[in-house]
C-alpha cells in the first residue's frame, strides 16, 4: 500500500514507488522518473483511505518510482533549471517570431536531467515547424527537443489562475476531461448572452455552464414558453419570463400588473390576450463590436488537445 504521493500536471496526485531503504518525509523534495524524464516533485504523506482506494481502482494511476531525496545541491539545480526555463522560452520566442510562425508560445519545461526541454504552443491552424526545429537544434545542443501542440483549454489548465467566481480554475484543479459545450446551455439556464458573462480566461464557454444544466431542464418541465398566453388567478396574461430554480413564472395581465406565480398556479389557454410585454434580451448579445461571433467561444478542435 503506499503512503507518498506527489503532485503533477493539473493538480494530478500519482503514488510514489519508494524503496525500502529510503527514509522519506512529508513535504520533502524527491526525483522521481516519469514518462518525460527525471523530474523534480514535492512527496505528501497520503491518508490511508486515499491509499485503500488506491490499491482497489483499476484504473488506478501508474506510480512513480523515486529516485532519491533532493539534497541541497540538487535544490540549488532545480533553481538554475527553473532559471534555464525562463532564458529557454524567450530564445524560441524569438526564433518563432524570426520564422513567422503562427503559434502562441505557451510554456518552457526542462527535465531535471536536463535530456529534454518541452515547449508547448497555441496554434489555430497546423503549424510547419521544421525550419525552427532546425535553429532549435543548434541553440540547445545535446538535448531532446519536443515542441508539444495544445488547446487553449489546456493552455489555462497548466497556467492556473482564479475564475469568474474567485475559485482557482476547475481545468486546473479537478476537470480531468472537457465536456462538450455550446452557447444552448447558456441561453436554456436564462445567462445573458455575452462573452465577459459567458466564457473563461480561456476565451471559450465557462465548463461550470455544464454542471447545474440538469437541474435546469428539470426545473423548465411544466414551464410555458415567454409570450405565451395563460390563465392566472388574477385574470388572462402573457407570460414575461421564467425564473427556473425557485419554480416561479413571471405574467403580465390584462390589467396592466406583472405578478409572479407558480407553474402550478398558471394554466396555458388558446387564446389571444391584448397584452403588450416586453422581450427579455438575456438571450440576444448586443455590444459596440458587432463582429463578436459567439459561436466562436464554442468548442472546437483547438480547444483541447489532452496532449500535456
Amino acid at each position: 500500500m503506499y503512503k507518498f504521493a506527489a503532485e503533477y500536471l493539473k493538480n494530478t496526485f500519482y503514488p510514489l514507488q519508494v524503496p525500502d531503504t529510503l527514509k522519506l518525509e512529508d513535504g520533502q523534495m524527491v526525483l522521481v522518473r516519469t514518462e518525460k524524464g527525471e523530474e523534480a516533485l514535492k512527496a505528501f504523506i497520503i491518508n490511508s483511505q486515499i491509499a485503500q482506494l488506491w490499491e482497489n481502482a483499476k484504473n488506478k494511476p501508474e506510480p512513480f518510482p523515486v529516485i532519491r531525496i533532493l539534497s541541497q545541491r540538487d535544490l540549488q539545480t532545480l533553481e538554475d533549471i527553473k532559471k534555464e526555463e525562463v532564458e529557454s522560452f524567450f530564445k524560441c520566442k524569438a526564433l518563432v517570431e524570426q520564422h513567422k510562425l503562427v503559434m502562441n508560445l505557451v510554456q518552457c519545461r526542462i527535465t531535471f536531467d536536463r535530456k529534454k526541454i518541452t515547449f508547448y504552443y497555441t496554434a489555430p491552424e497546423r503549424v510547419d515547424f521544421r525550419a525552427l526545429l532546425k535553429d532549435l537544434t543548434q541553440v540547445f545542443t545535446r538535448v531532446r527537443i519536443d515542441l508539444r501542440h495544445i488547446g487553449v483549454r489546456d493552455e489555462t489548465s497548466i497556467m492556473e489562475g482564479c475564475g469568474l467566481c474567485g475559485r482557482p480554475f476547475c481545468c486546473a484543479s479537478f476537470l480531468r476531461k472537457f465536456g462538450t459545450i455550446n452557447v444552448k446551455l447558456a441561453k436554456d439556464q436564462g445567462m445573458p448572452i455575452a462573452p465577459g458573462k459567458i466564457s473563461g480566461t480561456c476565451g471559450r464557454l465557462l465548463c461550470c455552464l455544464n454542471y447545474e444544466y440538469s437541474n435546469y431542464i428539470d426545473a423548465a418541465k411544466g414551464m410555458p414558453p415567454i409570450g405565451s398566453s395563460v390563465m392566472t388567478p388574477d385574470g388572462l396574461g402573457r407570460v414575461c419570463s421564467l425564473h427556473f430554480m425557485c419554480g416561479k413564472v413571471t405574467v403580465k395581465t390584462e390589467d396592466g400588473k406583472t405578478r409572479d406565480y407558480t407553474k402550478g398556479d398558471i394554466e396555458m389557454v388558446d387564446a389571444d390576450v391584448n397584452v403588450e410585454i416586453d422581450v427579455p434580451v438575456m438571450n440576444t448579445y448586443t455590444d459596440e463590436n458587432d463582429n463578436i461571433d459567439i459561436k466562436q467561444l464554442e468548442d472546437d478542435r483547438n480547444s483541447s488537445t489532452g496532449n500535456v
